[in-house]
């Protein structure tokens, strides 16, 4: 059904130039099969092509990102002993601006398999079982018991 006779409801009659070009231009399209079938092939080839190097621009893409997002990635090795901090994920129930996620120090007492490690607190009053992506080194001062020995002079 031609766009005429869906808007005016009859039939377009096109004068019999108009009618013998657009025979030529159809002829001219379609005139061998093999020619149209061949381009349409080359065409899907060409779309295949197109694919594979999107796929492997986007794949080189995703492997950089992953090597730069690997390269900041700290490996924390733990030893008995360490100071570490625990991240207390808990914590966002009652936010506040300067309260710090993380409660500690902590000291390792031992590693367990599949990542868990077992922590003290300093006093040795509790000792649990945390998983050690919830752990950091801590890096501040840690306080040891000092004898400050203090020197008298005399007057002579």
């Amino acid at each position: 059904m031609s766009p005429y006779k869906l808007v005016f409801g009859k039939v377009c009659h096109l004068p019999v130039e108009l009618e013998h070009r657009a025979l030529w231009v159809l002829r001219q399209l379609n005139l061998d099969m093999e020619i149209a079938g061949t381009r349409r092939i080359t065409e899907l080839h060409e779309l295949d092509e197109f694919r594979y190097h999107a796929f492997e621009s986007t794949r080189l893409y995703k492997e950089r990102m992953k090597m730069m997002h690997e390269k900041n990635i700290l490996k924390r090795n733990f030893k008995p002993g360490d100071v570490v901090l625990l991240y207390n994920s808990r914590l966002k129930l009652f936010t506040g601006k300067l309260k710090s996620r993380w409660s500690g120090p902590f000291r390792v007492v031992e590693m367990h398999p599949a990542g868990a490690v077992e922590i003290a607190s300093e006093d040795g009053s509790r000792k649990f079982k945390v998983n050690g992506k919830r752990l950091k080194h801590f890096q501040g001062m840690v306080e040891e018991d000092k004898v400050i020995s203090t020197m008298y002079l005399k007057d002579p």
